[in-house]
């Protein structure tokens, strides 16, 4: 076993991200036998994995809830989050993104860079997470490393550098050479693996590949191109140190390749995430604010305490809140501050996960995460911190919920009983949305997806044992200004005994195309004072939450405060921001508005003979064919669709291809809804 300075040296919390069914939760159970956590191999369609746990996963063949487990590989602990696949689920993703230090990617070897492959991609890239790449399912037919790695190049823009060569191919396939070493790794059939020198006839592409991988090193690497000038070629320890330094910059990507089915390419993978992913050490400090001023928190077990919670999950036996300790040491009873609520909280147990499984600890250090019990109140997004030294750390990011339906329990007497559980849906899920709609007193559950919505209530179902009625999804519109007004007057007088209000204030409302809101003054001579503008847009801002069409959120304007005028007594804040809430609403009413759906990304993979029925169906369904390509011996259809015309699509195509078509569906943004620009209304 290695040794090491600082034990937070040889702790490697990472991710597993990918498109669904590229094998994510198959690699994961991999590595968990590899390392000797489990003594036998999870299989997904046998619902025998140990991240997927949860009845429903197992039922679907899908990851639905981030599971973190923790083992260990060459000395280095790995604190591991097996993520969904699912676009509906991405909020799950950028919650564990949020706390990773590092992520493996997996890519199908048929399929190349799919759809939401690019999108977890774009959400590490924002999060700044380092990533290697492993091409998986190499012994599929149609598997080609090449293809796969031009695949990630074109449509991600990484710079992969690929540190092996295939062995064989499709069902072949049965070993890879490592370019870096220099030496081969060749599996049996019972998975055991091999270390022999290069195959005499692999030997030329060998090391024409790694004089490849040499060149693209180089050209990224100040110090390898130095040696590389100088020498001709590169060290394998300058090699490894600069592959190591470019995936923790962010400049380059490690490429490897393997069958987690067949437990090809998994030891390989464990070395690269202990080689070149980094360590807690290797990443800045924690940066957060307390009074207004940034600080920052090392990753250093004597600094004072400093966690985030980044998912709440309920269980039969209590409450568990999962934590990546930033800084300090939290111990069995400590009480924490939560500076997002202002409370304290007290640590009752801790925890070290193995998804639905875990392991008492006595403490927890920098670098770490675990599991609490005890918690009352800290929701996803908390921090936890010591109380003499407070600080808050950025939560994640809660994406808004597009697609709504109505519950209602069954029984009359179970009412109270399905409000407490979606409280605790909302609390475990934040991008699940629960209110009251007031026109018609029902209960509205809002979620990211059909699919999203329909696991929050089947899990009521199994979870609570409520008879749940629902009504049919509804997607979240929005309204926009098509045309809009200037010059509109608006006087808030308000005269009822003691002090008034009285505001005056002139608007243009004109369309927004980078979406959103935008506030500007345009007011001369001080007749409005600055204090009274700020009230404006508050007021504004207050306007935007319901348009005149439908009383759908407005986006995608822009407010203009031209004029106005004071009174020396009776002008406030209050009658400022009441001037600019209702003054904008008289001004959407005169202006042509319109309305909003949201529209997805759809990429429909079928057999060629059932193209054209599918084409016919997404046209009828008003989608717009954006892409086709035919890709082992399967047709793949990239269309623009509403997502309103998405219900039930799944079965409609499953009955269209005899069961062998599947999709995916991405979110884009907003487009206007057909023949629905409303005229101003008087």
């Amino acid at each position: 076993m290695r040794t090491h300075l600082n034990p937070l040296a040889v702790v490697r919390n990472l991710g597993i991200l990918a498109h669904v069914d590229a094998g994510k939760t198959t690699v994961t159970e991999r590595i968990l036998f590899a390392t000797g956590t489990t003594h036998k191999r999870g299989e997904v369609h046998d619902g025998t994995t140990v991240t997927d746990f949860d009845p429903q996963e197992r039922d679907r063949g899908i990851t639905i809830f981030a599971a973190a487990v923790s083992c260990a590989w060459d000395g280095h602990r790995l604190n591991l989050i097996d993520t969904p696949g699912h676009v509906d689920f991405a909020d799950e993703v950028e919650r564990a993104l949020r706390v990773l230090d590092g992520a493996v990617a997996v890519f199908d070897a048929v399929a190349g860079v799919e759809p939401q492959s690019e999108s977890v991609w774009r959400q590490a890239d924002r999060h700044g997470v380092p990533r290697i790449a492993f091409v998986n399912k190499m012994d599929r037919a149609g598997a080609d490393l090449d293809a796969a790695v031009a695949s990630i190049r074109g449509r991600l823009h990484p710079a992969p550098l690929v540190v092996q060569l295939p062995i064989g191919a499709e069902d072949t396939f049965t070993g890879v050479v490592d370019l870096v070493r220099m030496r081969a790794l060749l599996w049996a059939d019972d998975g055991t693996a091999e270390d022999v020198p290069v195959p005499a006839g692999l030997r030329d592409a060998a090391h024409e590949r790694r004089r490849s991988l040499e060149e693209a090193v180089a050209e990224l690497h100040p110090g390898a191109l130095e040696e590389f000038c100088a020498t001709g070629t590169l060290a394998e320890e300058t090699l490894s140190s600069a592959l190591r330094e470019l995936t923790r910059d962010g400049d380059g990507v490690v490429v490897l390749c393997g069958s987690a089915y067949r437990n090809r390419g998994v030891e390989p993978l464990l070395d690269a995430v202990v080689a070149y992913l980094p360590s807690p050490l290797d990443v800045p400090p924690v940066r957060g604010t307390h009074d207004g001023e940034e600080q920052e928190r090392p990753a250093d077990p004597a600094a004072p305490a400093a966690a985030l919670a980044f998912k709440v999950h309920a269980t039969p036996t209590g409450r568990l809140t999962y934590l990546r300790i930033y800084s300090g040491t939290i111990e069995k009873g400590d009480t924490l501050w939560d500076a997002s609520a202002g409370r304290s909280e007290r640590i009752g147990r801790i925890l070290r996960v193995q998804a639905d499984r875990h392991a008492p600890l006595e403490r927890a250090v920098a670098g770490d995460i675990v599991a609490v019990v005890g918690l009352k109140s800290a929701r996803a997004g908390a921090t936890l911190c010591a109380a003499d030294a407070p600080l808050a750390l950025e939560p994640p990011g809660v994406p808004e919920p597009v697609v709504s339906v109505a519950v209602e329990s069954r029984r009359a007497g179970d009412t109270g009983r399905l409000a407490s559980g979606l409280a605790r849906l909302t609390e475990e899920d934040p991008s699940l949305v629960v209110r009251s709609d007031r026109e018609t007193g029902q209960t509205v559950l809002s979620g990211m997806g059909e699919l999203h919505v329909e696991v929050a209530v089947e899990k009521l179902r199994r979870e609570l044992g409520l008879e749940v009625n629902v009504g049919r999804p509804r997607v979240s519109h929005r309204e926009t200004v098509g045309r809009g007004v200037s010059g509109l007057v608006f006087r808030h007088v308000k005269q009822d005994g003691g002090a008034g209000q009285f505001a005056h204030v002139v608007l243009d409302v004109e369309p927004y195309e980078e979406g959103g809101f935008e506030f500007r003054s345009a007011v001369v001579g001080g007749r409005v004072p600055q204090e009274f503008v700020r009230a404006v847009e508050a007021g504004c801002r207050d306007a935007l939450t319901e348009g005149p069409l439908g009383g759908h959120p407005v986006t995608g304007l822009r407010v203009t405060l031209t004029d106005g005028s004071t009174h020396v007594k009776d002008s406030s804040d209050t009658a400022f921001r009441t001037a600019g809430r209702l003054g904008l609403r008289e001004a959407l009413r005169a202006c042509a508005m319109v309305l909003l759906e949201p529209v997805v990304e759809v990429t429909v993979t079928v057999p060629e003979e059932a193209v054209g029925g599918v084409l016919g169906d997404l046209a009828a369904r008003r989608g717009k064919v954006t892409g086709s390509v035919t890709r082992a011996g399967a047709a793949v259809v990239t269309a623009t669709v509403p997502l309103a015309e998405l219900f039930g699509y799944a079965t409609r195509l499953r009955s269209r291809t005899q069961g062998r078509g599947t999709f995916t569906a991405r979110p884009t943004g907003y487009a206007p809804a057909p023949a629905q620009v409303a005229a101003p209304v008087r």
